[in-house]
């Protein structure tokens, strides 16, 4: 296979490498494949800036849910050095009053010792209703939010609460886009994807079937071919 862009992928909120494992697997023959980390700051500039200073010059950048709200603030840092970008099952729009609440809820459990609460709390909302009891994929979550730990935890929840409004950016948005999401997210609405993929010139929009909000883990296989052909495009 013809070697292409590398690609970038941003985690989501509690998650880690984990999230794209298979997206690793079939990539990874048509390029360097790269996980950001994005525990480290508790401001979404900084996240960003951090993941640019170790990227590529220029590269296709893809990230989910949280991943989303900081592939738009690299967006607004360097626009230039990203050649294309994929932003599944996340949403332009700043949190509401209700999300920071229960944002700080979530901070106050973890300080608190109470994370495993507070994944059980996210699972069954990460994940397609029908799929609340299975063991795999719950066990892939807890695990993530094993390597992301409390403090990181808290830090995402700052940062995520003083994220910008992303709408005003997307009509400057140039790059080859692909915008996905499972039909049945509950956390990021298929009507923010849609928002989103109106609002960027020639953005391509896959709604994955009988998915919830961690696509890549839950449909891997729909979602490595919107990835293929959203690279080879």
């Amino acid at each position: 296979m013809a070697s292409v862009l590398p690609v970038v992928f941003v985690p989501g909120l509690l998650c880690s490498a984990r999230l794209y494992s298979s997206q690793v697997e079939a990539l990874w023959p048509t390029g360097s494949v790269t996980i950001a980390d994005h525990r480290r700051d508790a401001d979404m500039t900084a996240i960003a800036a951090r993941i640019l200073a170790d990227a590529p010059p220029r590269f296709a950048l893809a990230g989910l849910s949280m991943g989303g709200y900081i592939a738009f603030a690299m967006l607004r840092l360097a626009p230039e050095r990203i050649a294309k970008l994929a932003l599944l099952d996340t949403s332009a729009r700043p949190d509401t009053s209700e999300q920071s609440a229960t944002r700080v809820k979530f901070i106050a459990m973890a300080q608190a010792g109470k994370l495993d609460e507070v994944v059980d709390t996210l699972a069954p909302r990460f994940i397609h209703r029908e799929r609340g009891n299975d063991e795999t994929l719950r066990r892939v979550i807890r695990k993530m939010a094993a390597d992301t730990g409390a403090e990181a935890f808290v830090r995402q929840q700052k940062a995520i609460m003083s994220r910008a409004d992303s709408r005003p950016l997307l009509g400057e948005i140039r790059c080859p886009t692909l915008v996905l999401v499972g039909d049945a997210d509950e956390l990021t609405l298929p009507d923010l994807a849609k928002e989103i993929c109106g609002g960027i010139s020639d953005a391509r929009l896959v709604v994955v079937p009988d998915c919830g909000h961690l696509s890549t883990l839950e449909r891997p296989d729909a979602v490595n071919t919107a990835l293929l052909e959203w690279l080879g495009a």
